[in-house]
């Protein structure tokens, strides 16, 4: 386990009523309503669920590692990225897991440097680093 050297900001949420509650942070910028998907055995109900919070809070991220590595490699990258993280959730022996996909989309370079590029912001991205080896990830870009 890595663990940070230095604790930068710490992000704080409260949940309650588990996949039919709320979501909310502690300075109120967050305040969601959950829903549990029907496939899920749920009403399928207006709110957000955990696996599109992951799969916003990994897209964010992993384009924030992407713009960090580009930072360390002197290398510009388009402002016409986008990064699509679709985030699966099924049974495993016991209890459940994650599965994910992490597409990006616009990042202009040829087949090596993009490859080098979505490995080492991979490498660098807090998500992929607090999931690796726990979760399938796979990433695709072009």
């Amino acid at each position: 386990m890595k663990t940070p050297t230095k604790i930068l900001y710490v992000g704080t949420a409260v949940a309650d009523g588990a996949r039919a509650g709320t979501l909310q942070s502690d300075d109120g910028r967050l305040n969601l309503t959950l829903s549990k998907p029907k496939a899920m055995g749920g009403d399928d109900g207006p709110g957000t669920n955990p696996e599109q919070l992951l799969a916003g809070a990994y897209a964010t991220c992993f384009l924030g590692a992407m713009h960090y590595v580009a930072a360390k490699k002197r290398i510009q990258l388009s402002s016409d990225i986008k990064v699509t993280v679709k985030v699966g959730v099924g049974p495993i022996d016991y209890g459940f897991n994650f599965d994910v996909d992490i597409h990006v989309e616009g990042i202009g370079f040829d087949r090596a440097q993009t490859d080098e590029l979505l490995h080492d912001s991979h490498r660098a991205c807090p998500f992929s680093n607090a999931t690796r080896d726990q979760i399938a990830v796979r990433i695709t870009g072009n």
